[in-house]
Parts: structure tokens; sequence; C-alpha cells
């Protein structure tokens, strides 16, 4: 009996790798990513102003759009590809959409907010605005390649064939869940709105499929329950803290939203036959890279690198770079750490650098993903 489980799994093994092998890599000539502040690559800073220093202080040696001390996972994505880093829609001064572009801005949310972003922090540009963007970009560019032999228009947009050949990212829906908490909900109550998000989410991929877009490769949410900024203002029991730190129920409810997510992503396989969809677990990476971070190489995995006071060295009012007014003169506070290497949270909200690189080298190889699809084949339907 043993000996024929073994051929059997040797046979499946086979089966997959003699998949992959017969499966050219693909060519994506583009990048179109949806998402919030873990893919905004300059969207909200071009519309609200600047995410000022220490952010970008790694990579870009200055502030860049991101709300990060360097690069992100979708920039490590795009240079996967050999392709530049992608433009925010909204930023007006120089972009260059040939290869791309991204819709994600800091705060988006998949379902609309009743709050502008001064009052909850949320952003505006939930998903589906972001898709009225896209498709409005999407329309303008076939008709300026259609209708002008200008070639100014074609160093800076996409060829029209590319919009389909394209690769379309998402990593979107833990602002949902966590705007819900903020606003004193609980825990069952937000979970009862993820049905309703997740059918908003269904519906924008659906509407990116009717305008050609085929190749789709999706991102679960992390675990909430692990960020500083939960950890510092939502008011728990010590009996709902992990051994890890985190709050146990928060990581539930994300991993719950991640069942529905996954439960919409096979869904969508089935009503869109001709599409390529991967189903990516970061949440996953993530958490193991927060719970054994000295193993990976890493120090204070709760942590903020880059904030002020308190247990996480995050303050919800002094944020990263934030100053303070000491005898009439503005005093920096929010300084960054040492050695942002070694730190896995940047400023509270969201990852460093050295955590999103950790990240994006866990992922690309499809290890984590279903099917599991090395993002080289994510053009390929495998299931």
């Amino acid at each position: 009996m043993e000996l024929i489980k073994v051929v059997i799994m040797l046979l499946l093994l086979n089966q997959v790798v003699h998949a992959r092998v017969n499966k050219h890599p693909c060519h994506f000539p583009a990048i179109f990513n949806f998402g919030d502040s873990n893919s905004d690559t300059g969207g909200l800073s071009a519309a609200f102003g600047q995410a000022g220093p220490p952010h970008g202080e790694s990579f870009f040696h200055g502030p860049a759009g991101r709300y990060c001390d360097g690069r992100l996972v979708i920039d490590f994505i795009a240079q996967s590809f050999g392709l530049p880093y992608l433009s925010a829609f909204l930023d007006a001064l120089g972009s260059n959409f040939t290869h791309g572009a991204n819709f994600a801005t800091a705060g988006s949310t998949i379902r609309p907010q009743n709050t502008t972003l001064a009052q909850s922090g949320f952003s505006p540009f939930s998903l589906n605005v972001q898709w009225y963007q896209f498709n409005d970009f999407h329309r303008r560019v076939r008709n300026f390649l259609t209708e002008t032999d200008d070639p100014v228009y074609k160093k800076l947009m996409p060829k029209i064939k590319d919009c389909s050949r394209a690769l379309y990212t998402f990593d979107i829906g833990q602002n949902d869940l966590v705007a819900g908490l903020f606003l004193n909900l609980t825990v069952d109550e937000v979970r009862a709105s993820v049905p309703d998000i997740i059918g908003q989410f269904k519906t924008v991929i659906k509407d990116i499929h009717d305008q050609g877009g085929r190749s789709f490769w999706i991102h679960n949410t992390g675990p909430i329950g692990c960020l500083p900024y939960v950890l510092d203002r939502q008011l728990v029991t010590a009996g709902q803290m992990d051994r890890f730190g985190c709050i146990g129920p928060f990581n539930d409810l994300a991993q719950f939203f991640n069942h529905r997510l996954k439960q919409a992503v096979d869904q969508l396989r089935e009503e869109l036959p001709n599409a390529a969809i991967t189903y990516v677990d970061v949440y996953t990476v993530k958490h193991s890279l927060i719970t054994k971070a000295t193993r990976n190489g890493f120090e204070h995995p709760l942590r903020s690198c880059c904030g002020h006071g308190g247990k996480y060295n995050y303050n919800m009012h002094v944020g990263c770079g934030g100053k303070v007014k000491i005898n009439g003169k503005d005093i920096v506070v929010g300084k960054a750490c040492e050695d942002p290497t070694v730190a896995i949270i940047w400023d509270g909200v969201h990852f460093t650098q050295a955590a999103n690189k950790w990240i994006f080298d866990h992922i690309v190889n499809g290890s984590f993903s279903d099917p599991p699809t090395p993002i080289s084949l994510a053009c390929h339907r495998q299931y």
C-alpha cells in the first residue's frame, strides 16, 4: 500500500513538473495594479500631498510616493519582468504608462466608505473608483493611438494589444476590515460585511475581464492583528492576544475574509474560463515572517522602525516623520530606526523594503499560490 502511494505521488509530481517545463514563460509587456498602500507607488501622494521623509530613504534616497523606506512588493514584481516601476495613474508629472499603470492608493478599500480621508484616514479611491479610472484610461489610450500619429503618445502609453496581454495585480481588502474595527464594530459585525465586500471585488474582476484582461494575480490580506496601528488602537483583553503578541480574533477575521476571497476566485475561474487567475496566500507568508522573525533574520517584529513612543513605537498622532513643537521650534521625533534592513514593520502600518523583498522572494515561485504557479507562468491557466 505504501509503495502504491509513493508511486502515485511521484506520478503526480511528474505531471506538475512536466506541465511547468512545457509552459513558456509569460511575456507581460505591462502591469496594471489595483490596491491600497501595500502597493501604492504615488497615487495618494499625488492627490493629497507627498509622503514626506524619511519615506523612501533606503532606496530612492528621498520620498517616492511610497509609504515605506524603499520598494514595495509590486516594485519587485515589475523588476522581475524587466519592467520599470509603475507610475501612479494620478501622478501628472514624470509618469510613463508604456508598461502599465498603478491605480492603487494608500487607504483604499474595496467597498466605498461613507467618510472623508480627513475623518477616517481611508482613501476616496475605492476599488470601484480605481476601475472607473482604468476604464477611462483604457478607452483614451485606444482613442489616442488610433486617432493620432503623434509619437509622444506612443512613448508614454501602452500599445492597445498590451492591455489584453498584461498582468493584472490586486492587493486590497485590509482596510475594509480595519475600517469596520475602527468604527467600533464587533468582529462578528465586520465579518457579516465580508460577503458584500467580496461581491464587489468579483464585479471589478469581471469588468476588467470584459475589457480584455486575462491574467490575474490576486493577493489575499495579511495578519492585521499583528500590525502596530491596530495593536495600539484597539482595546482587547489579554485572552484575545495570541502567544506571538498579535490579536487572535482580528487575524481570524482576516482568515475568514481570505476564505471567502478564495471561494470567489474559484467561482471566477468557472465563470471566466479563458482567464488565468492566481490566488496568492500572502497571509501565511507575512504571518511566518512576523512569528519567526529571528529565524528569518529580523528583529522586534511588532515594533515600528519609524515612529514615536509607546510599546510599538507607534503614535497615531505623531507618525513616521512627525514633528512636535518644542520651545517654538518644530522638532522631528518620528525618526527611522538605525537599521531598517532588520525591521519588519516600517511605520506601524506598512512593511519595510527588506520585509517586502522577503515576501516577494517567497511568493514569486508559486509556493504559496493556488494553483502553485510561479509568477513567470501566471498567464497560463493551470487548473
